[in-house]
């Protein structure tokens, strides 16, 4: 064994430890130089972490706010649509009504029509009739004026109840003591029906006279019944 006084073995444990002491220096560099490696990584990977987090953080800010608007836009147009829904029922409503008003005019059209056409018929039906009242009063003057001494005055109408053309038929040779005494029956016609206004004297079966009238249209004999009252009541 080499003697711990050998002037060179000093000088090799000085050596030795001078090589362990390099190498772990050595050693600690490169675990430093390693760690600032990694100290650098790991900040960069922060770094592009915390860049990549802010920029996913805006992103989702931008989206949240594209979604927000999205969201409004939405609620907006929901909201048209809801008033346009509205509108576009009213319209068809207002339209249905429009169309029930308008099959009610055609109705109403319609219904005018069938009434003109049936006044149309029966005015042809009126002037046919005032037609042979008149052929009637014409035969009634042959037989009354040239033969009986009856005269045919026409008169106009005047008050509220009786307006128009009317007929009066004067009676004479009724009173024996009194033959150019008048007695005198006013007549008109309305709705195509004889209608008697008034007679001189009064007579109390004028109603009965002028319904027999109506009913049988035979005027001739309506004035001979009337001349008879008349006969009858002057002998009274």
């Amino acid at each position: 064994m080499t003697s711990i006084t050998d002037p060179n073995m000093s000088d090799r444990f000085t050596n030795t430890m001078e090589e362990i002491h390099n190498k772990q220096l050595k050693v600690y560099g490169e675990i430093i130089d390693t760690t600032v490696e990694l100290c650098q990584s790991h900040r960069q990977f922060v770094k592009s972490a915390l860049d990549t987090c802010l920029k996913k953080c805006k992103d989702d800010e931008m989206l949240f706010d594209t979604i927000q608007t999205f969201k409004r836009d939405l609620q907006q147009k929901s909201a048209s649509l809801k008033e346009k829904r509205h509108t576009v029922s009213e319209m068809i409503s207002e339209i249905q009504q429009k169309e029930v008003q308008k099959e009610n005019i055609i109705q109403k059209i319609e219904n005018l029509k069938e009434e003109q056409a049936k006044r149309k018929e029966l005015i042809k039906s009126q002037n046919k009739a005032n037609k042979d009242r008149l052929r009637n009063l014409q035969k009634a003057r042959l037989v009354f004026q040239d033969h009986l001494g009856m005269e045919i005055r026409t008169i106009q109408g005047k008050t509220q109840l009786v307006k128009g053309e009317k007929l009066q038929f004067v009676f004479r040779h009724i009173d024996t003591a009194d033959p150019d005494s008048a007695y005198i029956i006013t007549m008109g016609i309305k709705d195509g029906l004889y209608q008697i206004v008034s007679s001189e004297p009064s007579l109390k079966c004028l109603a009965v006279l002028e319904k027999q009238l109506q009913e049988t249209n035979n005027l001739p004999a309506f004035l001979a019944n009337v001349r008879k009252e008349f006969i009858s009541q002057a002998r009274c």
